[in-house]
């Protein structure tokens, strides 16, 4: 819902959010990223597919029809709106559709580098700051956005530190992709200097000791993650998140990001 409304910029009802089936069979298990039934405001109903990218892909386009035709097969008298959004770290490089003597298919690609990011900092919700990371800082200093973004995320979630915890912890992981690691530490520190009691920070809890209720957080927060990516968690993925180092843990919330199965997020290194 919050990628339709703050990057699509699409004109729906808030209470119309139908989650669909988003699994297909052919020889292969394939699981879209997003699909869901939407009404726009005073509208009809429609499909809405969205694939998160991590990596540039040269099959995307092919890998969107097949999605398209599956779903609309499944769904069919609606119509449906397919978007791609990139957050890799390299380049955009892949296209938009497919473009042949007997066919035309197209899609929406969004790349995050060209967004600007103060679209999203003017929301001033904990989701749009956290996807602000993502997007085009412009002229502004790197280190400011990074701070404005945690005070923000720390003014709103102040009577709510686990969730403050699960938005820094989704900061550290989407910041890989901008080389913003040495900002997100600086913000750490401020965080922690603001009020180290009050409002505990991602690496807080590290430096007082707390590593086992830390660990547990991010085990919890990452098997929230993994459940709306690709539906529920199979018990014996869950124990290993439970059983897991903080080492394992950083790893698997990295994959998550490209994985296209639980397989490939918990696959030996």
């Amino acid at each position: 819902m919050d990628l339709a409304i703050y990057l699509l910029k699409l004109p729906i009802e808030p209470d119309s959010l139908e989650v669909l089936q988003t699994e297909h069979q052919r020889v292969e298990d394939r699981r879209a990223d997003l699909v869901v039934k939407l009404r726009e405001t005073g509208g009809e109903a429609f499909i809405l597919h969205i694939e998160i990218q991590n990596n540039n892909d040269d099959t995307m386009a092919l890998r969107m029809l097949r999605y398209g035709s599956d779903i609309l097969l499944a769904h069919p008298g609606l119509p449906l709106r397919q978007y791609v959004i990139y957050i890799g770290a390299d380049p955009l490089t892949m296209r938009n559709g497919i473009e042949e003597a007997d066919l035309r298919y197209r899609y929406g690609l969004l790349d995050m580098r060209a967004v600007d990011c103060r679209h999203l900092l003017e929301k001033d919700t904990p989701d749009a700051l956290v996807l602000a990371i993502l997007c085009d800082f412009g002229d502004h200093d790197r280190q400011a956005v990074v701070n404005h973004i945690y005070t923000r995320l720390g003014a709103l979630l102040a009577d709510n530190p686990r969730r403050l915890r699960e938005y820094v912890h989704m900061l550290h992981i989407l910041s890989t992709n901008r080389d913003l690691e040495k900002q997100i530490e600086e913000a750490d520190k401020m965080l922690t200097q603001i009020d180290m009691e009050r409002i505990p920070a991602y690496r807080q809890a590290m430096e007082k000791g707390m590593e086992k209720g830390m660990e547990k957080g991010e085990a919890v927060f990452l098997t929230r993650l993994l459940g709306h990516k690709f539906g529920a968690v199979p018990p014996a993925f869950e124990q290993r998140l439970e059983n897991a180092g903080p080492e394992e843990l950083a790893l698997w919330g990295q994959r998550v990001l490209s994985a296209k199965t639980l397989d490939e997020v918990f696959a030996a290194s």
